[in-house]
């Protein structure tokens, strides 16, 4: 196994990665990050991956043409020295960088760019075949008016809360709520729900992060003839669903079997949701 990271541009063993004390995204959560991974040793949706990076960092004022090194060009750089690895799962962190305490932009004027690159292990084919079970949690998804879902931060303490909850109850994944009591997304995916045939996904004034592998889903779907839809979903929604399934980039699309104590379905795989998982690995493999 091979682990590695890029510390603004220099390439070291993972045990031998340390960050400086005074930096802010140790210090304050203050900065960004994406998580890709890879199919035959190339790095799937790169160029969606950096720009959204891209867009979350202007979203909080870091400035990305003061980075030390071309994120791009660097990843490709940490992937080929990890290259003894099957399949690499890469991690991409921008902070606001080193500096004195306060909160004050200008107190950092070089931003930090971490890239981690550590062996994948794709998920069980048991978790593909029989599905993942998933909790209503009683935490809440940030409103947009506090820290917009769609900025991807370093600051994940309202999902971890989620998730410590989730896996407290035996689930898999955590659904999270917005304000209004819609469904949101899980703690580390988006979720889809399948009714009478179509497939549902809340949209993203619903207050979630927009997944690249649920555009890829929603792409999927258009390109094959399955009517799909963003539309709010409420839980009652979910816990009556013919199916239901999430997305995230290191899962693909994976079947959810049960929410709480209900069986989802007949408790197994259903039909849309097999066709979208084969769709679906069939393009990442492909690299399309």
């Amino acid at each position: 196994m091979s682990r590695w990271v890029s510390i603004n541009g220099q390439i070291l063993p993972g045990e031998q990665a340390f960050v400086s004390a005074w930096d802010h995204g140790l210090l304050y959560g203050d900065g960004v990050y994406e998580t890709l991974r890879t199919y035959s040793g190339r790095a799937f949706l790169l160029d969606r991956h950096l720009a959204r990076l891209r867009r979350s960092a202007e979203r909080i004022l870091l400035p990305w043409a003061a980075l030390p090194v071309d994120p791009g060009e660097e990843i490709r750089r940490t992937l080929h020295a990890a290259s003894d690895n099957e399949e690499s799962l890469v991690r991409v962190v921008v902070t606001r960088g080193v500096g004195p305490l306060g909160y004050a932009p200008e107190l950092c004027p070089k931003p930090g760019l971490l890239i981690y690159v550590l062996e994948f292990t794709p998920p069980s084919g048991e978790a593909r075949e029989r599905g993942v079970t998933v909790a209503m949690t009683t935490i809440r998804r940030n409103p947009k008016s506090a820290l917009d879902p769609e900025i991807k931060s370093n600051n994940l303490l309202n999902t971890i809360l989620a998730g410590q909850q989730a896996h407290a109850r035996g689930a898999d994944e955590g659904v999270l709520l917005n304000m209004a009591g819609e469904v949101a997304e899980c703690t580390t995916s988006n979720v889809f729900i399948v009714r009478g045939g179509e497939v549902i996904t809340p949209p993203v004034s619903a207050g979630i992060l927009e997944g690249l592998s649920r555009e890829v889903a929603l792409e999927l779907c258009r390109a094959h003839g399955v009517p799909a839809f963003e539309k709010t979903i409420q839980p009652e929604a979910l816990f009556g669903a013919d199916e239901a399934f999430l997305t995230s980039t290191t899962r693909e699309i994976l079947p959810i079997v049960r929410v709480d104590d209900r069986r989802i379905g007949d408790g197994r795989p259903g039909p849309v949701t097999r066709r979208l998982m084969t769709l679906f690995h069939e393009k990442a493999r492909a690299q399309g």
